[in-house]
């Protein structure tokens, strides 16, 4: 949590989009279990393969009597949509179908998803709640780094950012000189992009020389990918704005499942919306809120494309205590791992999350690191680059094979694996503009 200036006049404490953020606990979970009601009822009746695996478990529509009877539906995970490739998951007619999306596509059939016209609406609105709660309002210049086209993140947060009453420049992903001269001449006073990408952006601006304190810049709303707490100060202290996290996710709805509030404390679930379960990922049992689990989530009000306890892989856990910002929704911690990025080597479980929490507690590293797993024989070595400091290259080699074995123990201490460590200079490891690739996996086998 941050300590911050008191709210200015043109900068609302409370925002009318926010009100459902706000719903008593009873009215919520009882608008809860009649949407949850209806949306199963309407993927029994539509989604063959959603009715096959309810009766296979001898479970109907109406044995939904209490929240609590979800953990007897079945799961859906995400090769059911590739199986069903292209539109079996779909609750609606072809034609009541407004707009499609679709994951990249990087392993087998891309994630096809679907949207009514009334999904879109739910869409803006829980971005527009998304945006409230991270401190935007109407009158505030957005800058939509995030990409275009069949990816979720661009125009989620543009009909999102425009239904809170906000200036929009939709100028996507990459080509970053324009970027900055945006950011600069346009007066963006927020802006959405992959955290790696405006790490990028604060590079490429130190090189320009430009005055990030003097710009009118004073948020981000940063997602697509897991980022770390320590990248957080990092980014506030480099460029003097409030960095917030979001969360979503395309077979859910896209960005707009959760956000961060102004207490910076975990990102609250739009609940009226998206019904939060946490499990056992190894078996599947529900667990109470404060234990770690993998995040299950059920659409409430998807017409076109109802997703029940989908299984997002993500790790976190339902944070049991009320936030300081007074919403009654729940949150979840920020999510820094995945049950599936989750590499193996010398038999020892490693998320690139903890690489990232390592490398920057060590003063002289900067945030760009790569990960480069290998076999000789038959032992698996991992090697970590990391770019350095200027003034790192420019000390002693006493002092750079210092800084080396300060990364390893920092390392070894919290993956508990000692591993190979290269620095590297400024600006030598790749840069994404889109979600930023960490591990390389050159193992056979």
């Amino acid at each position: 949590m941050h300590d911050r200036a008191a709210p200015t006049p043109d900068q609302p404490t409370f925002n009318p989009r926010s009100a459902p953020d706000y719903l008593p606990e009873q009215q919520l979970r009882e608008l809860q279990l009649s949407r949850l009601q209806g949306m199963v009822t309407r993927a029994y009746e539509r989604v063959p393969l959603f009715r096959e695996r309810c009766e296979q478990r001898g479970v109907q529509p109406s044995d939904l009597r209490q929240l609590a009877d979800i953990q007897h539906l079945p799961f859906t995970v995400k090769n059911d949509l590739r199986d069903t490739y292209p539109f079996g998951l779909f609750a609606s007619p072809r034609e009541e179908i407004v707009r499609l999306h679709a994951s990249s596509g990087t392993t087998g059939k891309p994630i096809v998803v679907a949207y009514t016209r009334d999904d879109l609406d739910v869409w803006s609105e829980v971005m527009s709640r998304t945006f409230a709660a991270c401190g935007v309002h109407a009158g505030d210049m957005v800058q939509n780094a995030f990409g275009y086209g069949l990816f979720t993140g661009g125009l989620g947060a543009h009909y999102g950012a425009e239904e809170l009453g906000a200036t929009v420049i939709p100028i996507s992903g990459g080509n970053t000189e324009r970027q900055m001269m945006v950011m600069r001449d346009f007066g963006v006073t927020a802006l959405c992009a992959t955290p790696s990408y405006f790490l990028h952006l604060l590079e490429r601006a130190r090189e320009a020389d430009i005055d990030w304190p003097n710009l009118p810049l004073r948020v981000g709303i940063f997602g697509a990918e897991p980022w770390t707490e320590a990248m957080r100060q990092r980014i506030e202290q480099e460029s003097g704005i409030l960095a917030y996290d979001i969360y979503g996710l395309s077979e859910i709805i896209g960005p707009g499942v959760g956000s961060e509030c102004c207490a910076q404390d975990g990102l609250h679930i739009f609940e009226d919306h998206f019904y939060p379960e946490i499990i056992d990922p190894e078996s599947g049992t529900p667990l109470p809120d404060g234990e770690e689990g993998e995040l299950v989530l059920t659409t409430l009000s998807k017409q076109a494309m109802p997703m029940i306890r989908y299984r997002t892989r993500d790790l976190t856990t339902i944070i049991p205590e009320p936030c300081s910002c007074g919403r009654t929704i729940r949150r979840i911690q920020r999510i820094g791992r995945r049950s599936d990025d989750m590499f193996i080597i010398r038999g020892i479980n490693v998320f690139p999350a903890q690489v990232e929490t390592a490398l920057l507690q060590v003063e002289g590293t900067l945030p760009h690191y790569q990960i480069t797993l290998s076999r000789q024989g038959s032992l698996d070595q991992m090697e970590v680059a990391v770019e350095v400091t200027e003034a790192v290259l420019s000390d002693t080699v006493g002092g750079m094979e210092a800084l080396q074995r300060q990364i390893a123990d920092a390392l070894e201490h919290i993956i508990g694996l000692r591993v190979g460590v290269r620095l590297a200079e400024p600006q030598s490891l790749p840069r994404s503009e889109g979600k930023a690739k960490r591990v390389f996996d050159n193992r056979e086998g």
